[in-house]
């Protein structure tokens, strides 16, 4: 169980030395993994990250300490190097939007508990995964299996000098695999995986074996029949692992109003949306993109941030124009709005900032049938062996992994990865059908300096974009 009364003594010690806005975060993270390598257990572990985190708000300068020794008297000098931190910097004009002051509690409730589960049967579980891979080696070789079992258990105890108490417990698992196959000169490197905010239940839930078996099946057709793209335009479908990479990285991150305002530039990058874009119509109204930290189960789910705001869906994209941005207290005051609880913070030694949750396009009316059946000349790119994408989020670049040509409406031969290139206003402005079809897969997302790599989700429908330029692989 975590100290909370070490919380409230890091906080009045904090406002007692002068500090505007004070908050104090204790939190623990237990994490499990196991990694089992060509069929042979390469490692395992338990490793526990806890301790707390002080943030303050003094004459308009934001400081930030933290601790991994919980006592007394450490807690308190880490809040008095919080508050000097702030003070060194002279006054500034940083204030905090406001929140309600509430106390609530919440927990993602492990129907059977991971640390309940043997060791043993953890393993076997991973060798029945790469037993059934190897199944499907023959004239395709699989040289090369990588799988990884990782269980976090995070717990958090927040409180804020506006009255915010926050206590929550979430576990999530999830099972990743990089898989190698060889096929004469060809060769592909598969990552995939599935997850969620759960405990070993999510093992019924997702039946990774037929995942990572089908995945791998996949694969073997696209390496062995394979024929080169001829380059010009096609219309594209994206598959929802490819369509969520897209949602993520062309709206999700050039819609963090850090980003925006220039706070991250040197870390992460910046941005090629403008505040004054809010309300530009950017893709038709096929186009709606949702994060949604509230999502049951999801590998990226909270129901309050690190600031103490309560979540909720956020509309980026609405039926094709800018809703809004992803904010956390600080930002939310400069425009004068209220944050949408975009706040987060990977560790107890990481500040919270603006990031993404569960960001997907969400469903359309159409099938995936309707989708190709007027397509003359296309591409299915159903997911992606390699992006890129600059550090304004404004050109990106996917190399197909699983994709095949369509040809009057009907889906052929695959294709030997497929290179799609386009800016980020064309991609979306390109859009003209989203089926209904809604898939999710767990990643993590990377961002700020220290480094924050947080959980979330991407997905998403198959989406279809219009007459872009596809290449072959220089």
């Amino acid at each position: 169980m975590l100290s909370e009364d070490l919380v409230f003594k890091a906080l009045d010690k904090a406002l007692s030395l002068g500090a505007g806005y004070a908050e104090a975060r204790l939190q623990s993270d237990k994490e499990y993994t196991i990694i089992l390598r060509n069929g042979g257990l390469e490692a395992y572990g338990l490793g526990v990250n806890e301790g707390l985190a002080v943030r303050v708000v003094v004459d308009g300068s934001m400081g930030f300490a933290t601790t991994d020794v919980l006592e007394s008297n450490e807690v308190l000098e880490t809040a008095d190097q919080a508050v000097k931190l702030a003070r060194v910097q002279g006054e500034g004009g940083i204030e905090m939007a406001e929140v309600p002051s509430y106390s609530v509690s919440y927990s993602v409730i492990q129907k059977k508990k991971f640390e309940d589960i043997s060791m043993e049967e953890k393993v076997a579980y991973l060798e029945d995964i790469d037993r059934e891979i190897r199944s499907l080696s023959n004239d395709v070789k699989i040289p090369s299996r990588t799988l990884i079992m990782s269980f976090r258990l995070t717990e958090k105890y927040l409180a804020t000098s506006d009255g915010i108490i926050v206590r929550s417990i979430v576990p999530r698992l999830i099972l990743m695999g990089y898989i190698v196959l060889s096929y004469g000169d060809r060769s592909i490197t598969r990552f995939t995986g599935v997850g969620g905010s759960m405990g070993w239940e999510g093992i019924d839930t997702w039946d990774p074996i037929k995942w990572f078996r089908d995945n791998t099946r996949d694969l073997t057709n696209v390496i062995k029949n394979a024929k080169p793209v001829e380059p010009g335009y096609y219309d594209i479908i994206l598959g929802p692992e490819t369509a969520g990479l897209a949602a993520h990285e062309g709206c999700g991150h050039p819609f963090e109003l850090d980003r925006i305002m220039g706070r991250e530039g040197a870390q992460a990058g910046e941005s090629f949306m403008k505040i004054e874009m809010l309300g530009d119509k950017i893709s038709s109204e096929e186009v709606t993109v949702i994060d949604d930290p509230t999502l049951p189960n999801s590998y990226g789910f909270y129901l309050y941030d690190d600031e103490g705001v309560k979540a909720r869906p956020r509309k980026l994209i609405d039926r094709g124009v800018v809703n809004e941005f992803l904010m956390n207290r600080e930002t939310a005051a400069i425009l004068g709005l209220e944050s949408n609880a975009a706040a987060r913070a990977a560790a107890y030694n990481r500040e919270p900032i603006v990031r993404m949750a569960n960001t997907y396009f969400a469903a359309g009316s159409y099938s995936f049938e309707e989708l190709i059946e007027d397509v003359e000349r296309g591409i299915y790119l159903k997911s992606f062996g390699e992006w890129n994408i600059d550090d304004r989020r404004f050109n990106m670049r996917f190399i197909g992994q699983e994709a095949y040509l369509i040809e009057k409406g009907e889906l052929k031969h695959p294709l030997l990865n497929p290179v799609f290139e386009i800016t980020t206003p064309k991609f979306y402005a390109s859009i003209d059908a989203v089926d209904k079809n809604l898939e999710f897969g767990p990643a993590t997302c990377g961002k700020s300096d220290p480094h924050q790599g947080v959980p979330v989700y991407v997905g998403g429908p198959n989406i279809r974009v219009r007459k872009v330029y596809v290449s072959p692989p220089v």
